[in-house]
């Protein structure tokens, strides 16, 4: 997100992936959380965050029988990715998406490229419960760390596997953790031990700490650029998730990120939920 879209206030946008017979609440669960998000929280006009649902037709028929209708075509999705700061990719039905090699698997690569072409720009993937699939059999866990549903670690280890061997790539941690947030490219506390809202556990080297506007417009802001370059995925924030539920504590983290912590616990709040924390690795020391 540019410094200007911060000053203006001006909604991040947001793509949310959809396939059929996906999970409906892999969907709705961060969909409900970012469109109570608000950058003023007094103030109804300020929402922090516009959505955008891409899907292989008009109508798309979700896992529970619920109908739901897309707002653009992926087929514009790929025309429009440069605009988006966040896409979303609901899980369900995976195996039959990597068997078919089907959207959003397409997706979800394409982006990646627009980051590497464009790493100026702070862009973010989420992947919810088994969508986490996607993005390994694209090669885009390569060198991270990842969750997923407690069912699916072998299989997600298993393609994760076959990708770096594909690609000659590095491995992927898979962990059983919450959320896991790769490339973290805003900060999180300079003590780590009292964050308020996430906890790290990274490799050697891994830090975060907590930001400010006045710093990403500091000489840091160009120096943290030519890191990125050279940052997997070009410095692109991949967060996984575990379960349906665990979308919703990823999506916290985002808006804590994004927006504000304090958004993200009045969200919560609206919400009646306990936000349950995830892990960062690999976030970039500055």
């Amino acid at each position: 997100m540019s410094a200007i879209r911060e000053e203006a206030n001006e909604p991040i946008q947001v793509l949310i992936t959809m396939h059929e017979n996906m999970n409906l609440l892999d969907f709705a669960g961060p969909l409900e959380v970012l469109t109570h998000a608000q950058h003023d929280p007094n103030n109804p006009e300020t929402k922090a965050f516009d959505v955008t649902f891409a899907g292989p037709s008009e109508h798309v028929l979700t896992a529970q029988g619920v109908t739901l209708t897309a707002h653009i075509s992926y087929k514009e999705a790929h025309k429009r990715l440069k605009e988006f700061d966040l896409v979303v990719v609901p899980g369900g039905k995976a195996m039959d998406i990597l068997k078919e090699q089907a959207e959003p698997t397409k997706l979800v690569k394409a982006y990646s490229e627009v980051q590497a072409a464009d790493p100026a720009k702070e862009r973010t993937l989420l992947a919810v419960d088994t969508a986490a699939l996607f993005l390994a059999q694209q090669g885009l866990l390569e060198g991270l760390g990842a969750t997923i549903h407690p069912d699916y670690y072998i299989k997600l280890e298993k393609e994760c596997q076959d990708a770096a061997a594909r690609d000659m790539g590095e491995r992927t941690d898979v962990m059983e953790e919450r959320y896991v947030v790769n490339n973290a490219r805003f900060d999180l506390g300079e003590d780590l031990e009292e964050n308020p809202y996430v906890f790290k556990k990274g490799r050697k080297g891994s830090n975060a700490r907590k930001g400010s506007l006045a710093r990403r417009e500091s000489n840091a802001r160009y120096e943290n650029l030519v890191r990125r370059k050279s940052m997997k995925l070009g410095g692109m924030r991949v967060l996984t998730s575990g379960g349906a539920i665990s979308g919703i504590d990823a999506s916290l983290y985002l808006v804590s990120a994004l927006v504000s912590l304090e958004t993200a616990q009045e969200v919560a709040r609206l919400m009646q939920y306990s936000w349950v924390k995830g892990v960062v690795v690999d976030a970039i020391d500055v």
